[in-house]
């Protein structure tokens, strides 16, 4: 994919969000025009028939048997011509440029959007690769693959592929790298908090322009680190980050929301994301029982309905809440419905480990009795 190096992200990247937005049903037609011009006009620039196909199928693009013919034979000339420089190469020239002319038709199957080539293609050119940091910057390149069909197997394996080869060598930079891939994986497979650690971790070092810019990284590290940060840290590490200071103003509504967990405008900005969508109602639950642990932060005890009014909710609807976030463990208090009022009950860190050894060290007791029986038959 384009922009492997540099500060641009991937025109397919960028090309898969359209197509998102495209098939969102919340997206206005009027807009959805617009989009459909930009999709149009780069798979038609790009020659991607195999993706255009797909589109039609999906009735995203309506299907022009001239526009289809005209790709289809730009794919065939191009493949040609690449075969041609592999066989030259093969019989020519060393084993570098062998590599770089598997590498180059490797690229061009990405570029037209024919997945299970490129992959079938990628295994040839790893063959012909020795370099660690080679190695590494193929698997970015499926990465990247993985996010566009956000094929979440293929990117799952490419991350581990990745951890191996860093265990024989490999550059900081790409490490540094590798985590904010691993961050937007956790993320859009619902693992906030270790998406946050690995997010935070890259603030100072983010170069990761190719999946998408510096603005939408501090988006979701601000998203992802406040339900999975306590108070203090959220504190530290993002509410007086300089690195977030700098760019949170340029984000709409995400300062507003950092600071006072409430904005409607950036649960639309959730909706609309391409990563997030799936996730919103999880994430806006997740939120409130920040919320609301901040409130009861406050109280040894209080009434539900004065919850309820300081929420401009219904008793009826604060009771519902608790009761269902309470069960969960979410949250740590308990409702007396006679006296209408909610007792908090924080749990103790030493108790709570302290519990933590003995149920552990239960079903050590449990594993070691089964084994002798097996042991003494």
């Amino acid at each position: 994919m384009d922009a492997q190096e540099g500060t641009q992200q991937s025109q397919q990247l960028i090309l898969a969000h359209k197509v998102f937005l495209l098939k969102h049903r919340d997206v206005p037609d009027i807009e959805k025009v617009r989009l459909k011009d930009e999709v149009l006009n780069t798979v038609k620039s790009n020659y991607m028939t195999p993706y255009y196909e797909n589109l039609v199928a999906d009735k995203v693009l309506d299907l022009d048997h001239s526009v289809l013919d005209s790709m289809r034979a730009k794919n065939e000339e191009e493949i040609k011509k690449i075969d041609e420089k592999i066989a030259d190469a093969e019989e020519n020239l060393g084993e570098s440029e062998v590599r770089e002319a598997h590498l180059a038709k490797f690229l061009y199957f990405i570029q037209i959007g024919e997945k299970e080539k490129a992959l079938e293609q990628l295994k040839v050119t790893e063959n012909k690769t020795v370099a660690v940091g080679q190695k590494m910057d193929l698997v970015f390149y499926s990465l990247q693959i993985g996010f566009f069909y956000m094929d979440f197997d293929l990117i799952s394996k490419s991350i581990d592929t990745a951890k191996n080869l860093f265990e024989k060598g490999g550059d900081w930079e790409r490490k540094n790298r590798l985590k904010v891939y691993e961050g937007l994986y956790c993320m859009s497979t619902r693992n906030f908090k270790k998406a946050a650690n690995l997010f935070l971790d890259s603030i100072s070092t983010f170069t990761t322009y190719e999946l998408f810019p510096y603005d939408t990284f501090i988006f979701y590290t601000v998203l992802t680190s406040i339900i999975s940060l306590d108070r203090v840290s959220l504190k530290q590490k993002v509410v007086d980050a300089p690195e977030i200071l700098t760019v949170i103003g340029k984000i709409p509504h995400l300062s507003e929301f950092l600071n006072s967990l409430y904005n409607s405008g950036l649960t639309e900005q959730i909706k609309m994301d391409r990563c997030l969508h799936l996730h919103f109602r999880f994430y806006m639950r997740e939120i409130r029982t920040v919320v609301y642990s901040q409130f009861l932060e406050s109280y040894k005890s209080v009434t539900i309905e004065a919850m309820a009014k300081a929420f401009g909710v219904t008793v009826e609807f604060i009771d519902q809440e608790l009761s269902r976030f309470i069960a969960a463990g979410k949250l740590h208090c308990k409702i007396d419905k006679v006296a209408g009022v909610l007792e908090t009950n924080r749990p103790d860190a030493k108790n709570a480990l302290y519990q933590a050894t003995i149920k552990q060290g239960d079903f050590l007791l449990n594993r070691i009795q089964k084994l002798s029986r097996v042991i003494d038959l």
